[in-house]
């Protein structure tokens, strides 16, 4: 499709409807952005490293002495939390709805940053960022599931890209504030704002729609297609997608109806053999976190997903995003900070513009191309730190942040919907983002202790060798998605398994 093409389809499917519950919805995703970065800008006035005259009638201390240890296990606990609620929201999303989970959740994403705000120690701040990262480990989950059922069909690659530029926007804001606001006691402001988005989450939610997929899935077929009226506008024509929620026409309704009454004096089973009474095709359980790890149809997605998780976090996009000010001061002094407020502009607008060619190129080059750039761009960093050459180490910097941006940014979340069934999305995805945040925990936790025993620069080479194994491990296992009808085609099966 050209680009006058894709520009009239966009006009004709983004009704005020849609974009309202996209931008609502992507508030959760932001949150992990911002609470990723959020320590990193004024990382030295929280651990009292860089001090500021104080006030005697503060109530609470204006720092929270911390060494390399410490701080290392602030940062990363956010993922601990990530993890678990990664893991439940899975379930919980198929069994009582996307928009029910969205919304319960923000009851942690404003609590946890309450916590963290008020902390007057390790501990509470610790356990403030622990709820936080339970909130956000929600989000990633469930959110992208829900832009995947209400984006317009063909555009899927496209809108599901929010999540990352989401993301990408809570890292440039909390980096915007830092630079601002890393003084005295204004870092507890930083981190307060964010209990200020989750409550404005929730006003938000409010006033959403359910998926209108997953409440045809479940037995209310009606108000799925007045859902889907109201995301896509009364004058779209929706016939193809009611089609692929397996929805029968009123004719074929009332035959099944005529069938099951004629036949009701021989038949005493379950309605559940051919169709539900409520005009609903009979749809694949959901399968469970554990059960499809056994699952021979789904346990090889199970693997290309994990690792292409585990990839975008093991090339080390997070050692920039979580302590990219601290890592370059020494060469780039107070610009530094600034360079990391570039950066964050540069993955939005990177991210954002390249989110067009997932659809256009298709996920595995751009998910290859994006392996590779990162690779080279850690070569020349671990380099320019190393030797102690400024320019060469932005320039690395950048281009790792963009080559990011390219394919591992939004790509992962894509597959982790494509690569299996409807049963098996929620299973899938809470996988796909505990590789996530096991990954974001080892780079969170060990990164600041790598380098510093490794010396600065070095553990640069160590990513770009993964970034290599990585390369090899997509280009030979992940299949292509685009343009595949179903899971079936993806995989090469020549049917789906009966149930």
């Amino acid at each position: 499709m050209g680009l006058s093409a894709k520009l009239k389809s966009w006009s004709e499917e983004l009704t005020p409807c849609f974009i309202y519950l996209l931008f609502v919805a992507t508030l959760g995703p932001l949150l992990f952005g911002y609470h990723l970065a959020e320590l990193n800008a004024p990382q030295e006035v929280i651990t009292c490293e860089k001090k500021s005259p104080s006030s005697s009638s503060a109530s609470l201390p204006q720092c929270i002495p911390m060494d390399a240890t410490q701080l290392g296990l602030v940062s990363s606990i956010f993922t601990l939390g990530g993890l678990i609620g990664a893991l439940a929201s899975g379930a919980l999303a198929a069994r009582y709805g996307r928009l029910f989970v969205m919304r319960i959740n923000t009851l942690l994403l404003a609590l946890g940053p309450f916590g963290e705000t008020i902390a007057p120690n390790i501990t509470v701040l610790a356990l403030g960022r622990l709820v936080s990262g339970l909130g956000a480990g929600v989000s990633v989950v469930v959110v992208p599931i829900y832009i995947s059922e209400i984006s317009p069909p063909k555009e899927k690659g496209f809108f599901g890209a929010f999540t990352q530029i989401a993301t990408n926007v809570g890292i440039f804001i909390t980096q915007l504030l830092g630079y601002f606001l890393s003084r005295g006691q204004m870092w507890r402001v930083i981190l307060a704002v964010a209990g200020v988005i989750g409550v404005g989450q929730f006003v938000g939610l409010l006033f959403a729609v359910d998926s209108p997929k997953w409440q045809a899935d479940h037995g209310d077929a009606r108000q799925a297609r007045d859902n889907l009226k109201r995301i896509r506008g009364h004058k779209a024509d929706l016939t193809e997608e009611i089609d692929g929620w397996g929805l029968q026409s009123e004719d074929e309704r009332n035959e099944e109806e005529q069938t099951l009454l004629t036949n009701e004096d021989h038949v005493n089973g379950s309605p559940s053999d051919t169709a539900r009474p409520d005009g609903i095709s009979q749809s694949h359980a959901s399968v469970g976190i554990f059960s499809i790890l056994r699952d021979p149809a789904n346990n090889r997605a199970i693997l290309a997903v994990v690792v292409v998780m585990m990839a975008q976090q093991l090339c080390g996009i997070n050692s920039i995003v979580m302590y990219g000010v601290s890592l370059l001061a020494d060469l780039l002094a107070a610009n530094s900070a600034l360079l990391n407020i570039f950066v964050s502009i540069l993955n939005i607008v990177a991210t954002t513009g390249f989110a067009p060619l997932v659809d256009v190129l298709g996920r595995k080059p751009c998910i290859l191309g994006s392996i590779a750039g990162m690779g080279v761009s850690s070569v020349m960093l671990a380099v320019g730190i190393r030797s102690s050459i400024p320019v060469l180490s932005a320039i690395s910097v950048l281009l790792f942040v963009a080559s990011f941006a390219f394919g591992l940014g939004p790509v992962p979340f894509i597959l982790s919907s494509e690569l299996v069934g409807p049963e098996a999305v929620g299973a899938t995805q809470s996988w796909a983002l505990a590789a996530n945040w096991i990954s974001t925990f080892v780079v969170a936790q060990f990164f600041p202790m790598a380098n510093e025993r490794l010396g600065k620069g070095v553990v640069y080479f160590v990513f770009a060798g993964l970034a290599a194994l990585f390369f090899v491990f997509v280009g030979w296992y992940v299949p292509e998605t685009k343009g595949k009808k179903d899971v079936d085609e993806v995989w090469g099966r020549t049917g789906r398994r009966e149930d």
